[in-house]
């Protein structure tokens, strides 16, 4: 009689060490990407001016909110859900009887910060998440029955947990594939949308998307060639320059990126869509307030703002943009380049 088969046992597969105090790998941070159960850790790195790994610290939280005026019972749109960290300020502030319904492109982020923001006891009924460019607002408020929005609020500015994970390929600093888009399951990533274009024509988009004075230069050197990775494009883009200072390169480099990410994920259309569509989806005496982290957006923001004051949609705009605190912009670096502005619909 043949022998009876064995099992082979399973070998238990350990979890992959902490490397010392600060370990380098995005992948080995696994601390960090569980804030509940190491909060010391989180307390550490937040000590240090640095943000965790895998979450995102709100910019303004204080100035969005006063800007708002938030009272429970309104109804706030929060179009860029990204981590939910104003979106759980706000929340806070709006109930009872309030609601907010968040709107984000990112399919990989917004089913986490759903269930983030669940675990904090926001019901369905005060809470609905919808993954949406934030051009959708009109569409997602109608699936909500809703004919308007108290409030309003985006922030544009790209989420640190984009930024540090290298497999969604946004940041110059960690090698992962050259991808940048929000949502990975749509269009092309930046690798495909450089070998696909024209030197004249990423020349122009270098100077619209990031003001990048060696446009035509980069124009020529980069277009139509093969970078698989962000490392790859980095080291291009220093080759092109070599003769550049290195403290020069290295702005041009987070320039690059900068309007690669912008035309992969048609930012500046979808934001002139949005603009556009705020006065009819803000209900009379609403506000909106709206954070850019680059002039491309805030000059887009601005002439909007100040349009919708000339045809009568705005009663009240701000005259100054509103930047984060010192010790806002110490405590926290990628807050540096934040600007706030906000406007009020017209009342009955």
């Amino acid at each position: 009689m043949a022998d009876s088969a064995i099992p082979t046992p399973k070998l238990h597969k350990r979890r992959q060490r902490y490397r010392g105090k600060h370990p380098r790998s995005f992948s080995e941070k696994y601390k960090e990407h569980a804030p509940e159960k190491y909060p010391e850790t989180i307390r550490k790195v937040l000590g240090s001016g640095k943000t965790p790994a895998g979450t995102h610290r709100p910019v303004m939280v204080a100035e969005v909110l006063e800007v708002l005026s938030l009272q429970p019972g309104k109804i706030v749109a929060d179009c860029t859900l990204g981590y939910g960290g104003h979106a759980q300020e706000i929340l806070s502030r709006i109930c009872p009887g309030g609601k907010l319904v968040g709107i984000d492109a990112d399919s990989v982020q917004l089913p986490r910060t759903e269930e983030r923001l669940r675990g904090l006891g926001f019901s369905s009924e005060v809470f609905v998440a919808y993954r949406s460019n934030f051009a959708g607002l009109p569409q997602v408020l109608a699936r909500e029955k809703l004919s308007g929005a108290d409030m309003i609020f985006a922030d544009l500015g790209v989420s640190s947990m984009q930024l540090d994970d290298p497999a969604r390929g946004f940041s110059v600093k960690l090698k992962g594939p050259l991808d940048m888009r929000t949502n990975p399951m749509r269009g092309q990533p930046a690798s495909l949308f450089l070998k696909g274009i024209k030197p004249d024509a990423l020349a122009r988009l270098l100077v619209e998307n990031a003001d990048e004075p060696y446009a035509e230069l980069l124009g020529s050197a980069l277009a139509g060639r093969n970078f698989p990775t962000t490392t790859s494009l980095a080291s291009g883009i220093r080759a092109a320059l070599a003769r550049a200072a290195a403290s020069d390169c290295e702005i041009t480099i987070r320039r690059v990126f900068q309007a690669l990410r912008i035309a992969v994920n048609d930012e500046f259309s979808a934001l002139e869509a949005f603009l556009r569509c705020i006065p009819m989806c803000l209900n009379p005496a609403g506000r909106v307030a709206i954070l850019t982290f680059h002039s491309g957006e805030d000059r887009r923001v601005k002439k909007a703002f100040a349009s919708g004051m000339r045809d009568g949609s705005y009663v009240n705009i701000s005259q100054e943009v509103i930047r984060p605190s010192v010790a806002e912009r110490n405590g926290n670096p990628r807050s540096s380049s934040a600007k706030l502005r906000w406007a009020e619909k017209r009342g009955h």
